[in-house]
């Protein structure tokens, strides 16, 4: 007998080879060149707040890629993320994102590693002290740019395991620089002069040095690329993000502290040392750390260039996988997936990879390539904060968690928030930043919708439509009816008939047929037939009479695919069955119920037990609310199409003082039956379930609004309505209404 044979990567990285990964990608240019410019923009009080700022908010962030890494641990970080939290488009998107700001990252690293080598070779003497020149400074950096592409290209790019020693190395020097400033500060404590003043230019210019700083922070992102390598990855993930982040960030504060008190105010003519440091600009860190410790400039050249190279080489070959990616799952051509022969490398690729970092590096001045890598990373960040807030609200009970953050989703609002705030900042620091940024993301959107979305392969996650006939006339209300047991559908069906005869509706029959997680998507089709037996007899109902259209799709969550089609089709009412009691206990009505009654952006019908029958009898419990509201209009059309009668009912008690006959007076416009059709009757009682229980005996039909209790409520105990519903022996129409602004939010969002 044949076995099929498994492939997948070997799990080798720890803990510390992933954080250590981590580290070296975000220990590059942004500390480097990013101290001295930030002193020059808002003073040396300002450098030290921009870092801890800054890591504050990219705390927040990696907890977002820490829960959606211990969630979903495999390769392909934002890119997939996004695919499974917003789907194709926006995943395309975040992909073409990271493409070009890994590029963007990897030129300024070319250009810091050639404006610190440039600087040493000046103060041995090799180059003229007068300078070198704008244009040897970009030359070095095209060069050294195009040197790690062909090592990318020979397939030598590291590993975890080879870069983490290189890594720890140059951590260590930052950890030993920030030490040696502490020093300096208790043996001198008169070098605290030198923060006065702190904020020179105001709070507002933090904003602008927090934009263009914002790139020494990415690379705890490179993280979730590693998670097919990593030992126990929904453990070993969410703690390297945030480990790298806190090291980094400490790091980051006490270097910056140690520059600014690396000079002595009088020493050598230098009456403000933080005005000296900053008239250096980027090659401001540089010159004050020559100053602080002995052979500074040979140490801090060569950490400089293990920095810059380990950070360039990584982003090469993180932005050229990207892109791979992209090419591989034909969202661009699939010559961007071509692999060479000989290497086995990307090459195409490459190629692409490499013209963006030549490109940017050699035309752009060097703080318009920090800022236009800063605000790509912003909007990357961006996306995947929303993604964690997206998957955890619609995929909570499909996903198995390594890491929760704590205060949900506090930290994802806020960090969202602040990425909003420093893009739009970094005007005041490069216009450039703010047309190249757009440009990208406005021709990635021409791309898909050209190209992308007609050629893309379809992945696992993702949500199939197999079959979809479209309807020529198109109403104003459009009605969806889920199918999802045959037996039922023309059940469903009926009562869908008496809603368009009153809302003068077109319908869209839908059935979503789930694909276990065992079964590969492509052979999916084997599960279709008995849905779609199911929705041709709906049609040959209702076709006659209504315009339909019909969609049959594959899924791995029936609930997830049924909101996504009410959501892509603004559907303004769902109408779905329901067969009674929940099969777990921790579910009000059932996991799919629950999950379309919290998440659906639109009116939303349950049906059960309702069968083929005239209801001439409707009982319409009301204590109020939006849902009531609806349940009043489905009872009300029912009986006017069967020729019956409601009886809307309360039970009054002191803890629910509810008066029913004002509430059925100020919404009588939404009746439509004559007064001799409508009954009012209150009650008193303790005791509202058994209550409403007992009225049931006597009617045809029983009509609830949902709940609209808050969640921890209902995860207390079961709400009046649900148990009123799963008790009920006669038949039930639960009723939930759209909610107004919320719910097109949702449908947009």
């Amino acid at each position: 007998m044949d076995k099929k044979v498994s492939l997948e990567l070997s799990r080798e990285l720890s803990l510390f080879h992933i954080t250590m990964m981590g580290l070296g990608m975000m220990i590059g240019a942004g500390v480097f060149i990013g101290i001295g410019n930030s002193i020059f923009v808002a003073g040396p009080g300002g450098v030290i707040l921009t870092f801890t700022l800054n890591g504050v908010l990219a705390i927040m962030t990696a907890m977002s890629y820490a829960e959606l890494s211990s969630a979903i641990p495999h390769a392909g970080g934002a890119y997939n993320f996004a695919r499974i939290g917003f789907g194709r488009s926006t995943s395309f998107l975040a992909g073409w994102m990271e493409w070009f700001a890994s590029s963007v990252a990897g030129s300024i690293y070319a250009i810091t590693f050639s404006i610190y080598l440039l600087r040493y070779l000046v103060i041995l003497g090799i180059l003229p002290p007068e300078g070198y020149g704008y244009f040897v400074e970009k030359l070095v950096a095209g060069l050294v740019a195009l040197f790690f592409l062909y090592i990318n290209y020979r397939g030598a790019s590291e590993t975890g395991k080879v870069g983490a020693f290189f890594t720890l190395g140059q951590t260590l020097f930052l950890i030993i620089i920030g030490a040696i400033g502490l020093f300096v500060v208790i043996k001198d404590p008169s070098r605290l002069a030198n923060f006065k003043p702190f904020l020179p230019y105001g709070w507002h210019r933090i904003l602008i040095t927090m934009g263009f700083t914002y790139v020494a922070f990415e690379g705890y992102e490179v993280i979730a690329q590693a998670g097919d390598e990593t030992i126990d990855p929904k453990r070993n993930l969410p703690k390297a993000m945030l480990y790298s982040v806190v090291i980094v960030t400490f790091t980051y504060v006490f270097v910056a502290l140690a520059a600014i008190v690396s000079v002595k105010a009088g020493t050598d003519g230098i009456l403000v040392p933080w005005k000296w440091i900053a008239g250096f600009r980027e090659k401001g860190f540089g010159e004050a750390i020559a100053r602080l410790m002995p052979m500074g400039n040979i140490f801090l050249t060569l950490a400089v260039i293990f920095a810059s190279t380990s950070a360039l080489n990584a982003t090469i070959y993180s932005a050229t996988r990207a892109s791979y990616a992209l090419g591989r799952d034909r969202m661009l051509p699939a010559i961007f997936s071509n692999i060479s022969k000989k290497q086995k490398t990307p090459w195409v690729s490459l190629l692409f990879t490499g013209i963006i970092i030549l490109f940017v590096a050699i035309l752009l001045p060097t703080m318009d390539v920090a800022s236009s890598a800063s605000i790509m990373f912003l909007f990357l960040f961006f996306l995947v904060n929303l993604s964690v807030i997206k998957i955890r609200r619609n995929m909570s009970d499909e996903l198995e968690y390594g890491f929760l953050m704590p205060l949900f989703p506090l930290f994802p609002v806020i960090a969202i928030i602040g990425q909003i705030v420093l893009s739009i900042w970094l005007i005041h620091m490069s216009y450039i930043a703010w047309i190249i940024a757009p440009l990208w993301i406005v021709s990635g959107l021409v791309i898909y919708y050209l190209y992308s979305r007609h050629h893309a392969i379809t992945t696992e996650d993702e949500i199939l439509i197999f079959e979809e006939e479209k309807d020529v006339q198109k109403k104003d209300y459009r009605l969806m009816v889920s199918i999802a047991n045959p037996d039922n559908a023309l059940n469903l069906v009926r009562t869908s008939y008496r809603i368009c005869k009153a809302k003068k509706a077109s319908v869209e029959l839908l059935h979503m047929i789930p694909v276990p997680d065992q079964v590969p998507i492509s052979d999916a089709d084997k599960y279709m037939m008995e849905g779609k037996e199911g929705i041709v007899e709906s049609m040959l109902y209702l076709t006659p009479m209504f315009p339909v259209s019909t969609t049959i799709r594959y899924c791995r969550n029936i609930a997830r695919g049924i909101v996504s089609a009410v959501r892509e089709k603004h559907i303004d009412m769902l109408i779905v069955g329901w067969h009674g009691r929940p099969k777990r206990s921790e579910f009000r009505l059932g996991s799919i119920i629950d999950s379309l009654i919290e998440r659906t952006p639109c009116n939303v019908a349950i049906l059960k037990n309702l069968g083929h029958r005239q209801f001439k009898r409707i009982l319409v419990p009301l204590a109020g609310g939006p849902n009531g509201l609806f349940a009043m209009e489905m009872a009300d059309i029912i009986a006017k199409n069967d020729g019956g009668e409601v009886t809307f009912f309360t039970v009054k008690s002191d803890k629910y003082p509810f008066d029913l006959k004002r509430f059925i007076e100020q919404n009588k416009d939404k009746l439509t039956l004559p007064e001799n059709k409508i009954h009012i009757k209150a009650i008193m009682s303790f005791d509202i379930i058994n209550s409403i229980l007992e009225e049931s005996r006597d009617h045809d039909l029983v009509v609830l609004g949902c709940t609209r209790q808050p969640l921890l409520f209902q995860f207390m105990r079961h709400s009046i309505p649900e148990t009123v519903a799963q008790k009920c022996q006669k038949p039930v129409v639960m009723a939930k209404a759209s909610g107004g602004i919320r719910s097109w939010i949702k449908r947009w969002i």
